[in-house]
């Protein structure tokens, strides 16, 4: 068997059965080849110069390495021939290519050098495309890489990919359509950071940045929107990765905006504001490049067009960011709402009474409290209006989403705590209460059970009792003054 640079692995591998071992041994990169599922995809596909750019050894040595373990073993030494272009073929197939993205990032996240990691991307891979960095990401979180790691280092990831990531056109999108309103927003966000870079220069008092990063802080809603409608749709497309990520940097930069909140109240050093503002800046730029090299390409991609129009359905009750939707793009209208009026009139008999579906909702939605409702497979079921002012935001796109992934990963622990405890029978309540933006907020979760004591679900409850909090003595008369 002659030994090249165009010899696939698993040809030397099924000759050689030995030089498994060997090769795990002289180049831990190899180590992947010990997996028989991983032995199928890139084993097959990968020839000996490839293999040579993923251990990051001359292709040359390889294979004279190789040559003489062979020697060694059987007595016969193989032709080596070394006169192969220096730079191996990409690799095509879709398998091959997420495990040398996978071994990429594994490689950065242990300290190997980016430059390097540059050059291997660009003789094995060439050219990436956006929903592949999604699903590399995904599956490095799903192989049991901590999403927080993930997400710490993701900057660095598009740092490897960016060369290829701008041959991709910024995807284009009709007037009226969630992209479009996304990416009308993200341009009127760079306006705001350009103002607020120009405050911060011209040295203008803090009265005034505060100003500008209030009106900054509007973007909250921009990622809202993400979080409550269009991740939930990408997480049903088994495309959970940008949304596990994305979220925990939305709320590195909601903590961002507390603590410049906090540092102007107490009027800091000029380093100290400036500091901080720019860490907000990049933190800020860099998801807007996320967003529109690879989020909003590959949720483009994945959903039809009767899912981005449930994406829109939604958006309404979240808010936008400075900007309004503009007219144009209209979703097709699907059967959802066929009969909607009919069912409003028919009566829903209950335990102690009967109510239309409409006094139903208008019932629940007239109630001084927000509640939602998951149901015992851990799915949100419903959740209420509460007059389109909810302390915390919901949207349709909720709805048949684990409940898990409506929160973020700090207080994951905690939600996953209580559903065990309820789903256990060791617990029926829990409570916390918080204060945020002036409110104080009782929050309250209920374990549900049928008359045989088999949990059904959990009812959270929520309740801004700021006021609450102040009665004393009695009030017995009508007083509308």
């Amino acid at each position: 068997m002659e030994l090249n640079a165009k010899v696939k692995i698993d040809a030397i591998l099924k000759t050689y059965p030995f030089l498994l071992e060997f090769m795990v041994d002289q180049w831990p990169a190899f180590k992947k080849l010990k997996n028989p599922v991983l032995r199928k995809t890139i084993g097959k596909m990968a020839t000996m110069g490839q293999a040579a750019a993923m251990a990051g050894v001359d292709v040359g040595v390889l294979l004279n390495d190789i040559a003489y373990k062979i020697e060694k073993q059987t007595g016969n030494r193989p032709t080596v021939t070394t006169g192969e272009p220096d730079t191996p073929e990409a690799f095509i197939d879709k398998e091959a290519r997420e495990e040398v993205l996978k071994d990429i990032i594994r490689d950065l996240h242990a300290g190997k050098d980016l430059e390097e990691l540059k050059q291997r991307f660009r003789k094995l891979i060439e050219d990436v495309a956006p929903h592949e960095i999604a699903n590399m990401e995904q599956r490095l979180i799903e192989e049991g890489m901590p999403a927080e790691e993930v997400k710490e280092l993701c900057d660095v990831h598009v740092q490897i990919f960016q060369e290829s990531l701008k041959k991709h056109e910024i995807p284009g999108a009709p007037p009226g359509h969630p992209i479009h309103t996304y990416m009308k927003e993200n341009r009127r966000t760079e306006e705001i950071i350009r103002e607020l870079e120009d405050m911060m220069e011209k040295k203008q008092d803090n009265v005034q940045v505060a100003s500008k990063l209030d009106e900054l802080s509007h973007i909250n809603f921009h990622y809202l929107r993400k979080e409550n409608q269009l991740f939930p749709l990408l997480e049903k497309k088994n495309v959970s990765g940008p949304s596990t990520v994305m979220w925990g940097i939305h709320d590195d930069i909601r903590e961002t905006f507390k603590k410049l909140e906090s540092i102007l109240t107490d009027s800091p050093e000029a380093g100290i504001l400036e500091k901080e503002l720019t860490n907000l800046v990049t933190l800020i730029r860099d998801m807007i490049y996320k967003e529109e090299r690879i989020l909003f390409p590959m949720a483009l991609e994945v959903l039809s067009e009767e899912e981005w129009g449930r994406v829109k359905q939604g958006e309404e009750e979240i808010g936008f960011s400075w900007v309004q939707p503009d007219k144009g793009w209209e979703p097709k209208t699907g059967v959802e709402n066929r009969g909607k009026k009919e069912a409003a009139q028919a009566g829903l008999n209950l335990d102690t009474g009967t109510l239309t579906r409409e006094q139903v909702n208008l019932l629940i939605n007239h109630l001084p409290i927000e509640v939602s409702f998951v149901d015992e497979n851990d799915e949100v079921r419903f959740y209420s209006h509460s007059g389109g002012k909810r302390i915390f935001p919901r949207s349709p796109g909720v709805i048949g989403r684990n409940v898990q992934n409506c929160h973020p990963r700090k207080s994951l622990e905690a939600v996953e705590k209580i559903l065990a405890e309820f789903r256990a029978g060791r617990r029926d309540t829990a409570e916390f209460w918080i204060q945020m933006s002036g409110q104080f907020i009782l929050i309250r979760y209920f374990a549900l059970r049928d008359d045989n004591g088999t949990y059904k679900g959990t009812l959270e409850v929520t309740q801004e009792i700021t006021d609450i909090r102040k009665l004393e003595g009695e009030k017995r008369l009508l007083d509308w003054e």
